[in-house]
Parts: C-alpha cells; structure tokens; sequence
C-alpha cells in the first residue's frame, strides 16, 4: 500500500467513525425533548465500548482460518499485541481502526429501536455481550473466511459465485435490524404508543444527523478501494462513488412520492429518512451494480421502506426510530437485490439462479442469528437488572433520571436559557 492508499484508508477511517455521531443526532432530533441526552448517549456509549473490544479481542475474532468455525481465538491478538509488534508502516494497524468503526456504528444503530425507554446501564451490558457473541462472529463469518464468505464455493463449485457483501447490507444492516426487533419486542411499548408520539423535536438535527450520515457513507462504502487513478481497476472506485450518490438519492425521491400519495405531504423528515434507507440499501451493493440498477433500488427501497415503517403500528412492536423498517428490510432488499442484478452473475444480468439463493441464506441465517441472541440477551438482563426504566420516568422524560442532564435548559417561564 502507498503513501496515497495508507492516507485514504486513514481518511476513510475518520468518515466511518463520524457516522456514529451523525447517527446520535439524526436519532436525537427523533426523540421527544427531554430525551435527545439519553438517545444521544446511546451511540456515543456504544462508540466507547465497542472500541475498546474490538482492539483488546474483536478483531482477534473477526477472521477465522476454518469456514466453519465460530469465530477467530480472542487471544490470538489480545490489544493487538502481535499486530503492532509486526507492522512496522502502520498499515495493518490503520486498517484495525477502519475495522472497529464498523462494529460501532452497527451496534449504535440498535439504539434507536429502545428510545425513550432504556437504561444505559443495561444498554451498555447489551452493547459488550452482543457485540462479543454477535458482530464479531458474523464479521468472521461474512468477511473473515467464514461460512458466509465460502458459501458460494461450497454449494456452487467452479461456479465463481459468492456471497456479495460489500460494506454491511448482511454484517451491519440485517445484523442490528434484527437485534433492533429483539430489543423492541423485550422493552415493550411506550406508554401511549401510538402515531402521534413519533412526532420529532427537532427536525433540523434530525437534517443533520442525515448529512452527516451520507457525508461519511463515502468512506464506509469507498473505504477499501485502492486502486490508483488512471490503473485497471480504479472503475470499481468511480462505480462506488456514483452508486452512493444516486441511490439514497433516488430513495428520496421514492419516499416523499409514497409519502405524499399516503398522507398529502411531503416532509423533510421523510426526505432524510429516504436517503438512510437508499444508502443502507447500496451498501452491499455499490461496487456491483450498474448506476441505473442503483437507481432503481433507490426507488424501491424508497418506496418499501416508507410502507414498512408503519407494519409496527399493525403488528404492535414499538420500534421507537424505524430500525427495523429501515435498516432490516432495507439492508435485506439491497443484498437480496444482488441476486437479479449484480454485473455478471445476477439472474438479470447473465447469471443464473446461483446468486440470488447464497444472498437469501446468507441474509436469513444473520437474521435469525442475531435475533435470536439479542432476544435471550435483553430478556436476560431485563429480569436481572432491568433494561427498562420506570414508566413516570419515561412519562417525564428520561434525561434527568437517568443521566442528570437536560438536552435544552429552560427559564420557569418556558423560554430557553442560554
């Protein structure tokens, strides 16, 4: 890797890593005002610990040597004692950071499915056990020559089909969409769950948070991509770039048009929600599609999505921030999407059925996996210390009780103080 690689790969790191507060504030600006501190700390609490054990053992158990084995020896590279002793340009190391930003922003992302209503305390308990007996398995699994990574090789021999998962639709996506329902369905609903307590306090933020998502979508997506300008190979680069560009961008468009033909308008919070859902719909996508296939997933997801997010008001699960309906089934669309038109192999586009059946098992193995270990997990700590804080806390807002803080201080006369 060159000096222009190395300092990419940097750069990309510090993108990833910026998507996790981009998630605090687009989650925060969803809440009700006096829990924007609660939803915030979700992330940045996950930011902390998930750090901390992907460099003292997770990535030690994110590649495996066997296809079947669970997940790699913690010890093998505990504080990545033999990493750095054997790195002497740093390569290997900066690629361990990039690394342990996707096991972030995947875990921070559950956090939206339990606002309003979590102790941090047992959220944090959840981040540590899931992260270890969920992320860095299925990481393994998916990317680090596990069963995912080979499926191809092993039901279709000679067949040059794989499991494609670029940047997370499988890993990242599915992953903590399912957790998400998990923890949902073990919380419980908020007290008066119904349409009109998901009204957002502050949209702008919400706008914000959005931006900052797609801002460093580009380095998650683009992020180890190194083929040099004007070299065979640097195609793949530009395709990535473009497909994160028009997709999420074509979301939008299939969002506020379903939006505005269901209820009469179209909203901004509608628009940024459009363009999350067609950027976690690429993401195992971008380096496979045609732009005009990305274009089309733009508008499916957009549209599937902003239909989705209303199945927890008829199937009764309080999924506070639409994890599930966004990042569950979108992640799940944009990888079983791969099937019909990834270039070459896609069922659409000169292949065979091959494709599509390794993306469907891989997309539902991951699912039921980390649905089923998120479910034990939060009913574990639920019945011990209790995930859920106390329903007059909740009622009042949970910012105070739980962190002694207040997202917006105000005069007894209702105007805000400085």
């Amino acid at each position: 890797m060159d000096s222009g690689q190395l300092a990419w790969l940097m750069i990309a790191t510090a993108l990833v890593l910026l998507m996790t507060p981009g998630v605090a504030f687009f989650y925060g600006g969803l809440v009700k005002a006096k829990s924007v501190v609660s939803m915030m700390m979700l992330s940045f609490g996950a930011l902390g610990l998930v750090a901390v054990l992907w460099v003292l053992f997770g990535f030690s158990m994110s590649s495996v040597e066997s296809s079947w084995s669970f997940a790699g020896n913690p010890f093998a590279d505990f504080a990545l004692s033999t990493t750095t002793a054997n790195d002497p340009t740093g390569e290997a190391t900066i690629g361990v950071a990039f690394g342990a930003t996707f096991a972030i922003i995947t875990v921070a992302l559950i956090s939206g499915a339990i606002a309003d209503r979590a102790k941090f305390g047992a959220w944090m308990v959840f981040v540590a056990l899931w992260a270890t007996i969920v992320y860095f398995p299925v990481a393994a699994w998916v990317w680090g020559g596990g069963w995912i990574y080979n499926l191809g090789s092993m039901m279709f021999p000679d067949s040059g089909v794989e499991v494609i998962d670029w940047a997370g639709g499988t890993a990242v996506h599915i992953n903590a969409g399912a957790a998400a329902l998990a923890l949902a369905i073990v919380l419980g609903k908020r007290v008066g769950f119904a349409k009109t307590i998901n009204k957002p306090h502050n949209v702008p933020l919400v706008m914000l948070g959005g931006a900052l998502l797609w801002f460093g979508w580009f380095g998650f997506n683009a992020g180890l991509t190194f083929a040099p300008l004007g070299e065979e190979g640097n195609l793949q680069t530009g395709l990535i770039i473009v497909n994160t560009m028009v997709c999420p961008a074509a979301a939008i468009l299939g969002w506020i048009i379903a939006e505005k033909l269901k209820n009469g308008k179209a909203t901004s919070v509608g628009a940024v929600s459009g363009a999350v859902a067609g950027l976690v719909a690429i993401t195992p996508a971008c380096a496979h599609l045609e732009p005009l296939w990305a274009i089309l997933l733009g508008l499916i997801v957009g549209v599937a999505c902003a239909l989705a997010v209303e199945l927890k008001w008829k199937l009764g699960y309080d999924d506070s921030l639409d994890v599930v309906g966004v990042h569950l089934v979108g992640g799940f669309i944009g990888t079983v999407y791969l099937g019909f038109f990834a270039i070459d192999t896609g069922l659409f586009m000169g292949g065979g059925v091959q494709q599509l059946v390794v993306q469907v098992i891989g997309a539902v193995a991951t699912f039921v996996y980390s649905f089923v270990v998120a479910l034990i997990l939060g009913f574990a700590i639920q019945k011990t210390i209790g995930f859920r804080v106390k329903n007059e806390d909740e009622i009042a807002g949970i910012d105070v009780s739980v962190h002694g803080e207040e997202g917006y201080s105000f005069e007894p006369n209702g105007q805000l103080t400085r």
